[in-house]
Order: structure tokens, then sequence, then C-alpha cells
């Protein structure tokens, strides 16, 4: 479905210092991932300040939101620091968008911002697009949309540079399918990266990723989750390659929990 090579990202935040941070920044890069994610929550560092520290680290890693929640910055605003990332990391940087979970609620009150409807939050996202377009220039900053709901995944198709495929973990592959021709109807002759997010390699679930998903272990291979990767190198790989196939998908991104674990299947797969 696609003639895309295959890169990996990492997914993770400066939760735990400057020194860690950058240990696992330079570590993605030495293992061959295209790029260092970072989730968006007023919990943790701010996405901008952690990558833009990230890019300096590295020579090549890029590195991307993953995403910021259009609930807590006006349009206006995520556009200024998705630029200014675009300027300072010499064009390194990935802009995801999301509407933000429902926990996102409190923390924008808590930014003196409202939550919205989720058509308000959905054309937020819209307006920060065109926003970083007018602001870029000549240059362009990669955008991602993690499209989930119906509304989102026509937004992405119109408007997004790579797609992550952001239905629930227990999903299917015949739904996934649905959801892809959604997509690329709404693209048109667009020319989209498809990207998907791996909760789990391997059969044992983190707790606090357990907590997060609401599923455990057994649910997700009992469905043949899309949220889990497991058996082997080559089983890992074979199964990569099958959902490549199926729904275009070239980028995977897996949790920097995994980052040593998952690093073989970086390593047969990154550039082809």
């Amino acid at each position: 479905m696609t003639d895309k090579a295959f890169r990996f990202g990492v997914v993770a935040g400066a939760t735990e210092g400057a020194a860690k941070w950058l240990a696992t920044a330079r570590r993605a890069e030495e293992l061959g991932y295209s790029t260092l994610l970072c989730p968006d929550n007023l919990n943790m560092p701010t996405p901008t300040a952690a990558l833009a520290a990230a890019a300096a680290a590295t020579t090549e890693l890029r590195v991307g939101s993953f995403v910021l929640a259009s609930p807590l910055r006006t349009a206006r605003a995520a556009a200024w620091e998705a630029h200014s990332l675009t300027v300072v990391t010499g064009g390194r940087f990935e802009l995801g968008l999301g509407t933000g979970r429902p926990e996102m609620r409190q923390q924008a009150e808590e930014l003196g911002l409202p939550y919205g409807t989720g058509q308000e939050r959905l054309d937020s996202i819209s307006e920060t697009i065109d926003h970083v377009r007018r602001l870029d220039g000549d240059a362009h900053t990669p955008v991602m949309i993690a499209a989930g709901g119906p509304k989102v995944r026509r937004l992405a198709g119109l408007k997004a540079d790579i797609v992550t495929l952001a239905g629930g973990v227990l999903t299917t592959r015949e739904e996934m399918a649905e959801y892809v021709a959604e997509i690329r109807a709404a693209a048109g002759e667009r020319d989209l990266e498809f990207a998907m997010n791996i909760w789990v390699v391997g059969d044992e679930i983190p707790p606090w990723i357990r907590g997060f998903i609401g599923v455990d272990a057994e649910t997700l291979i009992e469905r043949d989750s899309l949220g889990m990767l497991r058996g082997d190198v080559d089983a890992m790989v074979e199964e990569l390659e099958r959902r490549r196939e199926a729904f275009g998908v070239s980028y995977i991104s897996v949790n920097g929990a995994f980052i040593e674990q998952f690093a073989p299947v970086v390593a047969r797969l990154a550039g082809k």
C-alpha cells in the first residue's frame, strides 16, 4: 500500500531531569530511531523546552510533540512555539497535534483557557496549521495529527503530513483499514505518511501503561490488538511489514520503556 521506508520514534517525557532526558535522546540517536517524541501535559516539563534541549544534544535526531493538546494553548501560541522549534532545530521538528484527553479540561482551566467543544478543539488544530504555514514561509514544519474520530480523520487527510492512527487499543484490523480509507479519500492526491504507536512490546505491560490504556495483556492478546507487538525479532519484523502492506503504516513509535528491547527491530527495518 505504500513505498515509504520504515522509520521509528521513541515516546518519552523529561520527567526524570536533564541528565536522563539528554541521555535518552543520545541513546535514541545511537540506536537508529528517527525521532524523539514528547507528550504534552502540565504534570511534566513542556515539550517545546524538552525537545529543544534534545535537539541541541544530538546531531541528526528529529524531535516531535506527541501531541500538543489544543486546549492547552491558543492556536497562535501553538504555531509560534512550533515554528520557533523548526528554526532552532534546523528543521528537525515535527509538530504533532491532537484535541486532548478528557483530563485536559482541568489543565486548561489552570491555564485560564476554555476546554472547548469537540468542534472548537478541532478548529483550533486547523487554525494552528494555518498559522504555522504562514510563519514558516519557505520552510515546512511537518504536521502530524492524531486521528481518532471521523472529523479529525477528515481534517488529517486534508491538512496533515503525517497521520497517527489513533483508534483505541482494541480497534480491529478491519476497522483500521476503513479508517485509512477515509483518510486517503479526504487526502485525494496528497502524499501522506501513516504512523502507529505501539503501546506494548512483548507480553508484559508496565503498570502505568496498563492504567493508561485500561486493558490488560491477556485482553490485548485475545483481541489481536494493534497496540501490542509480540514474539521474537523475526516475528515483530514480519508483523510490521504486514501492517505496512495492509494500512500503509511506515512510521512506528514505541514508549521509552521499550527503547532497548525494540532496538533490534529498528536495526532490521529502519530505512527499508
